[in-house]
């Protein structure tokens, strides 16, 4: 691994000096460029995350920021092909759920128990952690992925990072849009556009859409039930904005999603057939209902300072099926709704950006009930069978979440090229288990929770950015994260027993640089991580015949090294990023619930035996080496304007863990994955062909493994859709 880190580094290193050389040689030309020579640099990037508008360049943060565009190019139109465009980036999507990690940090346990460690907000509004991932990247305006803790802004639940996702907004430049239609293998068939009206000098709405439907991916037999991998996607968005004048801003937007995607195939993970050709007697079904909608309003006073408010509202549905033993031999099954409602507000309060001493204060309030809902008496919505009606386990009850927060930044030029930045958050959280029941019919046993665990923590960032000159920056940070603990569920053998909040402590340094007069731009950083008490889902010390959630004592620690570029020259343009990485845990006796076991599993002392074992320098699960994405495109002119622009973007994911353990033997390794993307467009104005081909090598990959069972990635998919703008 050393080794490997040297050789990045060094080639990280002599692509950012010959980049210097050649800026050095810019330098000595004259700095006036014509106006042609800026419709070829790379357009400015900006973030919102920190809630004001500042230059991705001059901003100290690692992060990818990709506009609506930039992910129709790369093929980005849900989470899990996010992973492909941006460095230090896994995402396993196992159905209901997913674990999303950046940099190996992130969420590794399906179990609402355990938090998120990378949130996603929509408009502002934090999104639904964990479920309802299926959402449809359409009409987007920008989206900005934060690498590493962001304590101060996303506050708990974003230990790994968070995802921002801006839709676009109505505006009034008038009557505007597109049309979308796709027809692909698979019977794929995709209907997407928007429209922007602007109603009056002070009102715009802009209404947007988005349906899919295709066939299964899957060649299934047995007695199975529903329609496993059969796609019906439909979304519809309506935003309203209204601006009276310069100072006053609201902005309304309502989405709503009903999104089925039949189930989620899956076999034994150790299994060696096609994993597109599969045998199953199990449920299948996959169907998320929800509608989000948020109130965006800001205020500018005379004096400068502005006030924003953020309210929003999510209502949702989530019905999971599958069969749990991924064969036609067992019968375990697995059926699962989830109810879940979520409030938040926020207000912030902004200085003026123009002045030595600028600052941000900030109130965030959240209130999620998450609901199990029960059937006929003593049973619910939620039943796991081992096998079915021979031995089922019912779970039913309301799991409510409630956080308040305060936060605030404040930057201050100490000179012309030098700023402190700090920022805290001080945020109260409540985890409840509020009746809820673990029922076992076959047995009569009923089992009763009602508790809750509170938590109370302080994380932040203290930074100090440096600009060199026009064209670079230089900063360095210390963050801090925090994610909850929370309840364990109610068992046969002890009391529920709750679990400690996982901390992280990261160390940071960056360098951005703008060069060849802004055809080229640059990012390079590098980052050390302290991991403490990572919570896991492992065998209970004491009794071998359950599993629960506990603390890893030993601290993890993380390092990696992330690059990027992006280039524009004339009618060539490209993007490069990759990242190296190393982890390593701590000492810690962990018993593997896949094995058989008798006697106890102390996390401190042990003892070793072949069913427990210390982890200690075992990698950190979702935590690949090397990850790197690219693409490049050329577009030719044609005349008339007219022109054709083919396209290729590969990514590579390095193999990585799916547990502590490491044990390739037990199916924890998750292979290394080459995606290569192409495309080929044709531009006449208003009026673009193009055919697609994603994964175009069919390269089969496990894109996720959990619970025993593995979970096959998209093979390829090709077509050809028509895009109309007006």
């Amino acid at each position: 691994m050393g080794r490997k880190l040297w050789i990045t580094t060094s080639a990280a290193a002599l692509l950012w000096c010959a980049a210097a050389s050649a800026q050095a040689q810019q330098a000595d030309t004259d700095n006036t460029r014509s106006e042609q020579e800026q419709s070829t640099s790379v357009a400015d990037v900006v973030v919102t995350a920190e809630r004001r508008t500042s230059n991705l360049q001059t901003t100290a943060v690692a992060a990818t920021v990709l506009s609506g565009q930039d992910l129709e190019n790369k093929a980005v139109t849900s989470l899990d092909q996010l992973q492909f465009a941006a460095p230090s980036t896994t995402i396993q999507n196992f159905g209901q759920g997913n674990f999303f990690n950046v940099r190996g940090i992130g969420k590794s346990e399906a179990t609402t128990a355990v938090g998120v460690g990378v949130i996603t907000y929509r408009d502002g509004v934090a999104a639904f952690p964990a479920y309802f991932q299926t959402e449809p990247y359409y009409d987007i305006g920008s989206l900005e992925l934060l690498r590493g803790p962001q304590g101060t802004f996303a506050g708990a639940n974003a230990t790994g990072g968070a995802v921002f996702i801006t839709a676009r907004n109505p505006d009034f430049t008038g009557i505007n849009g597109y049309a979308f239609a796709q027809a692909g293998n698979y019977n794929d068939i995709k209907l997407q556009g928007a429209i922007n009206l602007p109603l009056t000098d002070t009102v715009a709405m802009r209404l947007a859409f988005n349906h899919e439907t295709r066939d299964s991916f899957y060649t299934v037999t047995g007695a199975y039930r529903g329609h496993p991998g059969v796609v019906d996607s439909n979304s519809v968005r309506a935003s309203l904005l209204w601006q009276p004048t310069d100072a006053l801003r609201v902005l309304w937007k309502t989405d709503y999603n009903n999104i089925d995607l039949g189930g989620y195939m899956a076999d034994p993970a150790l299994a060696t057939n096609d994993p597109f050709i599969i045998t199953s007697n199990g449920p299948n079904e996959a169907h998320d209902e929800f509608v989000r909608t948020s109130l965006n309003v800001s205020y500018v006073f005379e004096n400068g300072m502005t006030l924003k408010s953020i309210t929003g509202y999510q209502n949702g549905v989530s019905r999971f099926a599958t069969d749990l033993d991924g064969t036609s031999a067992g019968n375990n099954t697995f059926y699962d709704q989830l109810d879940e409602q979520v409030w938040s507000q926020e207000f912030n309060l902004l200085s003026p950006d123009n002045q030595r001493l600028t600052w941000l204060l900030g109130l965030y309030y959240q209130n999620d009930m998450a609901q199990f809902p029960p059937t006929t008496p003593g049973r619910g919505e939620y039943r796991i069978g081992f096998p079915e009606n021979v031995l089922d386990i019912y779970l039913y009850g309301d799991t409510p979440k409630e956080t308040s927060a305060a936060f605030g930044q404040i930057s201050y030029d100490i000179s012309d090229k030098l700023q402190l930045q700090v920022g805290a958050r001080y945020a109260h959280s409540v985890s409840t288990n509020d009746d809820v029941y673990q029922t076992y019919p076959q047995f009569g046993i009923v089992l009763f929770q009602d508790d809750k665990v509170e938590d109370d923590k302080l994380t932040g960032k203290v930074t100090l950015n440096w600009k060199l000159n026009d064209t670079n920056f230089v900063y360095g940070f210390v963050a801090t994260g925090h994610k909850m603990g929370g309840l364990n569920g109610p068992n046969l053998y002890q009391p529920a027993a709750s679990f400690n909040a996982e901390n992280l402590v990261d160390y940071e340094l960056g360098w951005k640089s703008t060069m060849m007069g802004g055809r080229l731009r640059t990012q390079l950083g590098a980052y050390y991580t302290v991991y403490e008490d990572y919570q896991v889902n492992i065998g209970d010390p004491q009794y071998p015949q359950i599993s629960r959630i506990q603390n890893v004592i030993g601290d993890t620690t993380m390092m990696g090294l992330e690059a990027s570029a992006q280039g524009r020259f004339g009618p060539l343009s490209f993007d490069i990023a990759g990242s190296v990485s190393s982890s390593e845990m701590g000492d810690f006796f962990a018993a593997d619930p896949r094995l058989g076991r008798t006697g106890v599993c102390n996390p401190a002392t042990g003892p070793t035996s072949a069913n427990c074992v210390n982890i200690s320098g075992n990698t950190k699960n979702y935590a690949p080496e090397f990850t790197f994405n690219a693409g490049i495109q050329y577009a030719f002119a044609l005349g008339s304007n007219m022109t054709l622009t083919p396209r290729v973007d590969y990514a590579h994911i390095g193999k990585s863990w799916t547990t502590i353990f490491n044990n390739a033997a037990l199916g924890d390794r998750l292979s290394e994955r080459d995606i290569v993307n192409a495309s080929i467009k044709l531009n006449t104005g208003e009026w673009t062909w193009a055919a697609y081909a994603m994964n175009a090598t069919d390269e089969t990959y496990i894109a996720a493994i959990n619970s025993g069972l593995r979970y096959a990635g998209p093979p390829r998919q090709y077509g050809i859709n028509l895009t109309k703008t007006f």
